[in-house]
């Protein structure tokens, strides 16, 4: 066929504002069985990051084992309330609320300060800077509980259009490549086959069904771990790393988590738990600039969470209340002491693309799994202790479908334009060259690039410009909104985002983010 003869829909696929091929979406549910399941999925996923921060701030602020086990369990316990309370009363979308990367930077500001450094008994200095930690914690997160209940961030978001969008949501994603494979390569031969094994489980094998039930499609994550995990202990239990570097052990060894011997049997994580927290204006500034970093990624992670579980984009009133309360979360991060704060889990987010469910109910059974695996803390440490080479193949692919996602977002814009390619291009290039500037500079010279007498100055430039979706949301909404704006309307793709600027302007918005026990009589949306 020629193509003068081709129709227009023949030669492009129409924008959609859902996802094809979701099997069930926020407001539906599987089985009770198949949601149990499914949500003990969602919790090994989450474990990760759930162990891997700790792992590398513990040692540094003088805890033992043992301190690194309470908090990993505290870690846990929070990550299940912020989400119970995030999917209950917050933006309600299925995305789990766990730790975040952004606040490693002013932690380990807080943890080099000279005054705690000089403390030497180490269990002390750990609970000291630990509570350091926390009292910058507490004040930090007043901006997010302010942004989002004063309906602040709602305003902003009017600034907002898909194709500012596109980069956020895709750099939330593709961001994170440095925790994809070059963590695999550590230990390769476990890493390896754990990816392959996955993706032909997920996505070749996955029509291979039981009952008429696709359990390779929907339990991918928990077969494959199962299996490399197990090929991994034997491997281990067989002397292969007996000479191998400390290095290699700690990647591939699946006994040198040191969680299980040292975690207690039953303990129950409680507010100040390590002491009342210490209040420090320096640590506190540093500390803010985390937590703008971790607003920026949410509100990425939010949008994509949103269209993998078949939802419309979150309206600016229900984006603020998801703020306000991630907020909160950070200010129980801060009164239990989990070593740094939270965000949205992009890994999560993903998994809800690589199984095809949205269901709000799943996440919600995965807090609660949260919960009770950090109370039973031996039983939770048992899962803790898979090697984090197995996540980073599974973060692989997961990372992967939330970039996909951002990138989906610009089917609502004229990418025939020159002006939404430049600002696409240099938002998605500079969003990921500047913060590989950062990381390599910090690796070679032993300091960040901005290294000024004003330790806050330095984590606020810092922890901004080594996160990727925050780089690329700067420019891309300040690019969006100042280049060549007038009569670029449609091309920016406005309309098709108009309807979700307010929450009753689709009628869908109800179905999806109306709070439950007919709690909106007394928050009516804006």
């Amino acid at each position: 066929m020629e193509m003068t003869d081709m129709k227009p829909e023949e030669m492009s696929h129409p924008p959609m504002d859902q996802l094809l091929g979701m099997e069930y979406c926020i407001g539906s549910n599987p089985s009770w069985g198949g949601a149990i399941v499914l949500g003990f999925q969602h919790f090994i996923l989450c474990l990760g990051t759930a162990v891997m921060i700790p792992t590398m701030l513990v040692p540094l602020m003088g805890g033992n084992a043992h301190d690194k086990a309470m908090v990993v369990q505290t870690v846990l316990f929070v990550t299940g309330i912020n989400t119970m309370l995030q999917t209950l009363f917050g933006t309600r979308l299925p995305t789990v609320i766990g730790g975040s990367y952004a606040f490693v930077i002013p932690v380990i500001s807080v943890i080099s300060d000279p005054s705690l450094m000089q403390i030497s008994d180490d269990h002390t200095r750990f609970k000291m800077t630990m509570r350091a930690i926390q009292g910058a914690l507490i004040i930090s997160s007043c901006i997010q509980i302010i942004l989002g209940y004063s309906q602040l961030w709602g305003v902003c978001s009017r600034f907002f259009s898909p194709l500012g969008m596109v980069p956020v949501i895709a750099l939330a994603g593709l961001g994170l490549f440095e925790r994809g494979f070059p963590v695999i390569g550590k230990c390769v031969e476990i890493g390896l086959p754990m990816l392959v094994l996955f993706v032909t489980l997920s996505q070749y094998l996955k029509h291979v069904q039981m009952r008429h039930f696709p359990i390779l499609e929907r339990f991918s994550v928990l077969i494959s771990i199962a299996l490399v995990w197990v090929y991994a202990h034997i491997i281990t239990v067989s002397g292969a790393y007996k000479h191998s570097s400390l290095l290699t052990q700690v990647n591939c060894r699946t006994d040198r988590a040191n969680l299980i011997t040292t975690a207690p049997w039953i303990s129950i994580p409680y507010p100040l738990q390590w002491g009342a927290p210490t209040f420090s204006a320096d640590h506190s500034f540093g500390m803010m600039s985390a937590v703008l970093v971790s607003l920026i990624e949410s509100t990425g992670a939010f949008m994509a969470a949103a269209r993998l579980a078949s939802a419309t984009p979150p309206p600016p009133f229900v984006l603020s209340r998801g703020i306000g309360w991630q907020g909160i979360g950070l200010l129980f991060d801060g009164l239990f002491g989990t070593v740094s704060g939270s965000t949205v889990s992009v890994e999560n987010v993903g998994l809800l693309g690589s199984t095809r469910i949205g269901s709000r109910r799943v996440i919600q059974i995965s807090a609660g799994f949260m919960i009770f695996f950090s109370i039973l803390g031996r039983f939770g440490a048992l899962f803790a202790s898979i090697p984090f080479t197995l996540f980073s193949a599974i973060y692989c692919v997961m990372f992967g479908y939330v970039g996909a996602v951002g990138l989906s977002f610009m089917q609502f814009t004229n990418m025939n334009s020159m002006r939404n390619l430049f600002i696409i291009g240099i938002s998605l290039f500079l969003g990921i060259s500047i913060p590989e500037y950062f990381f390599r500079f910090t690796i070679s010279a032993q300091h960040s690039p901005a290294h000024t007498r004003a330790g806050w100055f330095n984590d606020l430039i810092n922890t901004i410009f080594s996160s990727p979706p925050t780089v690329g949301f700067i420019i891309s909404v300040v690019l969006d909104n100042t280049l060549e704006v007038r009569n670029r309307t449609k091309d920016r793709g406005m309309p098709w985002w108009a309807r979700f600027r307010t929450f009753r302007g689709d009628s869908r918005n109800e179905e999806f983010y109306n709070l439950p026990f007919n709690l909106n009589r007394f928050f009516p949306p804006s």
